[in-house]
């Protein structure tokens, strides 16, 4: 599991370009889906091969003009709690105000490495401006401009030298399956009919568990951890503390999980929230399962399973060898076909290919469909293996990895897929020099 670092302060001083900066150090992210990561408020962000995860807080306050002591205090007591690191932006245009000393004043007394970070010094005017912000007495602080990215690299080398090393616990060595979705879509129900017992508690109020669970589970003559998540809800929707520090909870089960069972409530559909959700799977590189639930409360008609799946294929391309399982939880339908094929997900994410099978299938199939020249220069590729990564990663070595485009890398992975089994997998490929 990845280190939090939590970005604190007040509204408009600058959190969310921060926060924009730091995660576009990824590549990953930066993608016609990124509304997925900005929209949570949640990015990964990596620095000298040390990775953490970013929470602006600030993108969890409603109504930013009238958000007060009170508000404020929620926001950085649950960064507190939660996070390993804090970093706390202030604004040299502004300079020190009273929000500041009182965000400063619950800073102080944590036990959290805090980093002082006065934000928009772009003159030497506002390098003499910013020392007004020793009064805050967390000693040293550095000087950025988040709009060009000045004096960030003092800050990150010294943030990611903080950072706590995570060690895992002994029960860690299980896989984890982290069941999410929307609040309400029947998460506890569907872990309660599996372990055969009211484990969790059951309403029909949304929103009901607050923390992720984990159930030590074994089926299939396979040992396994089951999560249950806080649903995950649009940022609009996030008004209370709970329910911020609920969602940071989730995002947390998701990264530190093996698959994911994503859970689609039927009758709702597979809607731009559970897109979202689908999409931060993906991105942590988890394998998925799709599971529709509440299948039975739904009008059918002879084409229904059929269109809904291809319903939700198009929402999710190019990314579409994902295993999709209809269920109905109060009716004990199929739910054990879900585990099944949650384990099979698993065993694909850890699968390895022996490089001389690899060579053997794709090497032909690139010499029938090479790569488009560009500029009059043809790329050759001569070897590819794959890395000794958690999830399945493959390295094509040629000798202009530079012209290779993404719909060649796709119609790569295409091939990969039709050959050896990753249905439910993240898969990435990268083009090196040979």
């Amino acid at each position: 599991m990845s280190n939090i670092v939590a970005v604190v302060g007040r509204p408009n001083v600058g959190k969310s370009t921060f926060f924009n900066r730091m995660i576009q150090r990824r590549e990953a992210i930066i993608d016609a889906e990124s509304g997925v990561t900005r929209d949570r408020h949640y990015g990964k962000s990596e620095w000298n091969g040390k990775e953490f995860s970013l929470i602006d807080t600030g993108g969890y306050v409603e109504n930013s003009d009238d958000v007060f002591q009170n508000e404020i205090d929620k926001q950085v007591h649950l960064a507190i709690e939660e996070a390993d690191a804090i970093v706390f932006l202030v604004d040299v245009k502004d300079g020190l105000t009273a929000m500041d000393e009182d965000v400063a004043q619950l800073l102080r007394r944590s036990k959290k490495p805090v980093f002082l970070v006065v934000n928009k010094v772009d003159s030497s005017k506002n390098i003499q401006d910013a020392m007004e912000f020793y009064a805050l007495g967390l000693g040293e602080y550095y000087n950025i401009s988040a709009i060009n990215g000045s004096g960030t690299g003092e800050l990150l080398d010294d943030l990611v030298k903080a950072l706590p090393e995570k060690t895992l616990k002994n029960d860690e060595s299980l896989p984890k399956f982290t069941v999410v979705g929307r609040p309400n879509a029947g998460k506890s129900s569907f872990i309660n009919a599996l372990i055969g017992e009211k484990r969790y508690i059951v309403t029909d109020v949304a929103g009901t568990t607050r923390d992720a669970i984990d159930t030590h589970y074994n089926r299939f003559g396979f040992d396994f951890k089951l999560v249950d998540t806080a649903g995950i809800r649009r940022k609009a929707k996030v008004k209370e503390n709970l329910e911020f520090y609920s969602v940071m909870r989730s995002v947390r089960a998701i990264e530190s999980s093996d698959v994911c069972m994503l859970l689609v409530d039927a009758q709702r559909g597979f809607d731009g929230q559970v897109q979202n959700i689908f999409w931060l799977v993906q991105r942590n590189k988890k394998g998925i399962v799709i599971l529709v639930n509440k299948w039975d409360l739904v009008e059918k008609e002879t084409n229904s399973v059929k269109d809904f799946k291809a319903h939700i294929l198009h929402k999710i391309e190019p990314f579409t060898d994902v295993p999709i399982v209809f269920i109905s939880v109060v009716n004990k339908q199929r739910i054990f076909k879900a585990i099944e094929t949650a384990v099979e997900v698993y065993q694909n994410r850890s699968k390895r290919i022996k490089t001389r099978k690899l060579n053997d299938v794709l090497l032909p199939v690139i010499q029938k469909f090479p790569p488009p020249a560009v500029k009059g220069k043809y790329v050759k590729i001569k070897f590819i293996t794959q890395l000794p990564t958690h999830h399945p990663q493959f390295a094509f070595f040629c000798n202009l990895p530079q012209y290779i485009k993404d719909p060649y890398k796709r119609f790569l992975e295409n091939k990969i897929r039709e050959n050896f089994d990753f249905k439910g997998v993240p898969i990435d490929i990268y083009m090196r020099k040979k």
